[in-house]
């Protein structure tokens, strides 16, 4: 039975009625360019094929009844109902308060709320690095917006997810989740007013999806990578010697600079005189960036040259390149993509220590067994690694091997 026909039937036992609307949306890989979207740099997104499915029915009253299926299958509490006249977040943690937070979001912009009946059902894990609560808020505003006839495009669901995420839960994320789960698909996203998306035309390969199972926050790593950026801002433009050209486009604070007009040849007899920590926090920032734009020059099917890519990987990748560019159309793509998420890695893990000994182990097993490239995914110390490969054979021997090496979970998934 598909995910869809079970929630159907669920929702019919629940609530003895058939609903509105179903609305879903999929979990999403922080693919390129991670711990950027904070710093206004543009990240990608790679939607997959698990997906979070909202029920709604429009009943009378301002009573809303809320039931995860999910949670109700763990033995959770499962069951959220709650007044619109008294609509608020619960204290604590709270899985409603995803869903209330996007009324709340709602009702900000004017819309009139009826009662409803809400029932949820997901195949994106909880805790796996997939953007569960993103996958929750985008189909359940999308859900919403359908059922009371709104017209609403995917940015601006995307927007109002991240509002009540960011804004009205205050959880310190950036917006690459709720927009890769509103758009799905591969899609590089613009973290500067106006948001803009490109969606790229690339399918290729299988991804595992393996997770460490250590658990990691983002509320305590993100603040402390963004004031160890802003100390050695602070510093650079205090320094005479600068010249203005530069300074120019720096700034004091982690989301003031141009990072993307600043070149590690400009900025690094600079980096020498701050401390050791902010200056590979920066040089993370810039080196991460020119790989990313790198990647997606090749994924968008455009010309590049094995010299253009060593001018920007390092010399330890040089050989691979060229072994790559031996091979022809979606083997030669998808090596240099898993060459450049590979250097992403050590720059996570060299530049921005956010590996350990067990996300290493779990690494090094899956690219022995044949994974083009394996990085970590989201905020580190912790959380999820993913490995693009050929084919399903080969995802299925890396999901073997990783849980072997340590992983507590893992899935194969397609974009």
């Amino acid at each position: 039975m598909s995910l869809l026909s079970e929630l159907l039937n669920k929702f019919k036992e629940t609530f003895d009625t058939a609903p509105d609307v179903v609305a879903s949306s999929p979990g999403r890989l922080d693919f390129l360019n991670t711990h950027q979207d904070y710093k206004g740099l543009p990240v990608v997104s790679v939607g997959v094929n698990l997906r979070t499915y909202i029920a709604i029915k429009i009943v009378n009253g301002d009573e809303v009844s809320i039931v995860s299926y999910n949670l109700k299958e763990e033995g959770s509490p499962f069951q959220d109902i709650f007044r619109l006249s008294d609509l608020k977040l619960r204290e604590g943690k709270w899985f409603g308060n995803y869903l209330r937070a996007g009324l709340i979001a709602y009702r900000e912009k004017g819309i009139k709320l009826p009662g409803m009946y809400v029932g949820i059902l997901s195949s994106v894990p909880v805790g796996g690095g997939l953007a569960s609560s993103a996958a929750l808020l985008v189909s359940f505003l999308g859900a919403v917006a359908y059922a009371l006839n709104l017209s609403v495009s995917r940015k601006e669901i995307a927007e109002l997810a991240y509002h009540a995420e960011h804004d009205i839960m205050g959880i310190p994320c950036g917006r690459l989740d709720q927009y890769g789960s509103a758009y799905g698909k591969v899609i590089r996203i613009e973290t500067r007013p106006p948001y803009n998306v490109e969606e790229i035309n690339f399918r290729e390969g299988v991804f595992v999806v393996l997770d460490s199972g250590i658990k990691h926050s983002t509320a305590d790593i993100h603040p402390k990578r963004q004031a160890e950026i802003d100390e050695g801002l602070r510093i650079l433009m205090r320094m005479p010697e600068i010249p203005l050209s530069l300074k120019e486009k720096l700034g004091e604070h982690y989301y003031e600079p141009r990072w993307e007009e600043i070149t590690m040849n400009e900025i690094t007899p600079f980096l020498a005189k701050i401390p050791k920590v902010s200056a590979k926090r920066i040089e993370f920032t810039l080196r991460m960036n020119s790989s990313t734009e790198l990647a997606l020059k090749i994924m968008r099917g455009l010309e590049v040259s094995p010299s253009e890519i060593k001018n920007v990987l390092p010399s330890h990748f040089h050989k691979e390149v060229d072994i790559a560019f031996k091979e022809r159309g979606k083997e030669k793509i998808l090596r240099l993509i898993g060459i450049i998420m590979n250097y992403q890695h050590e720059l996570l893990r060299d530049l921005y220590d956010l590996s350990l000994p067990e996300l290493e182990a779990i690494r090094n097993s899956a690219l022995s067994s044949g994974a083009y490239g394996v990085k970590l995914s989201g905020a580190g110390l912790g959380g999820s690694l993913i490995a693009l490969t050929r084919d399903r054979k080969t995802a299925e021997e890396v999901l073997r091997r990783g849980l072997s090496a340590g992983a507590k979970r893992g899935w194969i998934v397609e974009i």
